[in-house]
């Protein structure tokens, strides 16, 4: 695969050494070495300090005659570190150091040592270490950066990898730029139906996918908790108004808000749909189409009437056969007694309204809330009534988009790992916007988001490993 890399690295001119605690004697370095070289070196001498830096930090060494024990503190708020070298003399005349987080080194002789102070742009993370041949002790501070890599895994995708570090924190994100007229973006049930659970790695094997990313929320069961249409048929619904993205036959995106309204019609009585390819609740009526699976495996306590050719062709106590060329309609309690009269042979129809353009569309993938409309930020996490867990914070986050020439943006944020923060939703709509997005959605996140190009997981997992989910947006080469 061909890499190009945006960020470079300056290199230390400088070997690293092990890791030493904040405070430090150097006794077991020492011990290692003749006895007559430690009585030389009994001065512990600061001779000098130097200065490198890298794209990810900056450091300053201190060299010595001899490793002496040594204290390490923060003052001003984080601004300032502060080394005392027990029992050190000095030979440095003031350094001139300055960089972009360590402004200044100040060597100053106190009773009893020799005092360091690092003054610093801004409160950051940082790093004392040793080295005992030759003698050193060095600090690593941590500073902003931020790189850009690029690969094609294939023709007509680009990959970027992100890494960020600033005053939030370490964020390393992938964005998957595709091609439509090189590929189509549908999507794929984990077990080819609902319910149904499996991770995308295993959904991207399955459909021979060129990539994938995690896409609908979902139930601990696979069901599916959103609008989500295949090839012209709902198989999943949504009881919010939610964002939703969708496909026409030749690629092109929409974006926006979806609802759903459904009514079932059997004989002389009608009743709302309470869902489509969905565990049976109490009181309810749900249908079930050949995405459901061969059989519906509801229980004994409700009714199932099998509805082929615009009628009722039988009626199951439970767990009905779903005819490829018809469905099931199930009811339970209240619904159960409304449909009482029903008999073998009455006429049967459904009807579903999610409005345009969604209803011209066969894809649809409902999840939201949005995050970039007409090339600003976008989110709409208030108005669709999300759960703080999915609206408050920073977490690892999946999200889909198109730049303004309609190439689609796969994209996912690690989170709530030491290489990686996550993202609010609206820093997620700026990462969207950051590689040209347009118009972007939220999709399922947290320990679902994973991101699969060419048969590799690109990302890691908050959960250690990847989590089995309902269903993938795949892109299929067309």
């Amino acid at each position: 695969m061909k890499k190009r890399a945006l960020g470079m690295a300056l290199a230390l001119a400088f070997a690293w050494g092990t890791a030493a605690p904040v405070f430090a004697a150097p006794s077991q370095v020492q011990a290692q070495r003749p006895v007559q070289v430690q009585e030389k070196q009994a001065a512990k001498t600061l001779t000098g300090v130097r200065f490198g830096t890298s794209e990810e930090r900056e450091r300053v060494v201190l060299d010595l005659t001899t490793l002496p024990a040594y204290e390490v503190r923060t003052e001003n708020d984080g601004q300032r570190i502060v080394l005392f070298l027990a029992g050190a003399k000095s030979q440095v005349v003031q350094p001139e150091i300055s960089g972009s987080m360590v402004e200044s080194v100040r060597v100053s002789a106190v009773p009893q040592g020799v005092k360091i102070v690092l003054d610093l742009a801004a409160p950051a993370s940082y790093e004392v270490k040793t080295l005992a041949n030759p003698a050193r002790l060095f600090v690593d501070v941590q500073r902003e950066y931020e790189t850009v890599s690029e690969e094609e895994p294939a023709p007509g995708l680009k990959l970027s990898t992100l890494k960020r570090l600033d005053a939030r924190g370490r964020l390393t994100g992938w964005v998957l730029e595709a091609d439509p007229r090189r590929y189509r973006a549908v999507p794929a049930l984990a077990k080819g139906m609902v319910p149904g659970r499996a991770t995308v790695s295993a959904i991207a094997d399955m459909t021979k996918a060129a990539a994938a990313i995690n896409a609908s929320y979902f139930a601990p069961s696979g069901d599916i908790l959103g609008l989500l249409k295949m090839d012209g048929t709902v198989v999943g619904t949504t009881y919010f108004r939610r964002s939703a993205v969708g496909f026409a036959a030749d690629g092109r995106a929409f974006f926006g808000p979806i609802d759903y309204s459904g009514t079932v019609t059997l004989g002389r009585q009608s009743l709302p749909v309470g869902g489509v390819d969905a565990e049976r609740g109490e009181d309810s009526l749900v249908t079930s189409n050949r995405y459901s699976g061969p059989t519906t495996r509801t229980n004994e306590y409700g009714q199932e009437y099998v509805v082929k050719g615009g009628r009722v062709a039988a009626i199951c106590p439970a767990d009905s056969t779903i005819p490829k060329d018809g469905l099931v309609i199930s009811v339970h309690g209240k619904a159960q007694e409304a449909f009482a009269p029903v008999k073998v042979g009455d006429a049967a129809r459904v009807t579903e309204e999610i409005g345009e353009p969604w209803a011209n569309l066969p894809t649809v993938i409902g999840a939201g809330p949005m995050l970039v409309k007409d090339g600003a930020v976008y989110v709409t996490e208030e108005e669709e009534e999300f759960p703080p867990d999915i609206a408050r914070g920073r977490a690892p986050r999946t999200a889909f988009g198109v730049t303004a020439d309609g190439r689609y943006l796969l994209a996912v944020v690690d989170g709530r790992q030491s290489h990686s923060i996550g993202c609010t939703l609206q820093e997620m709509a700026e990462f969207m916007m950051q590689f040209g997005a347009v118009q972007a959605i939220n999709f399922d996140g947290g320990g679902s988001s994973a991101l699969v190009v060419a048969g590799e997981l690109e990302n890691s997992p908050s959960d250690g490993e990847e989590r089995a989910v309902g269903s993938a947006l795949v892109l299929l080469p067309r």
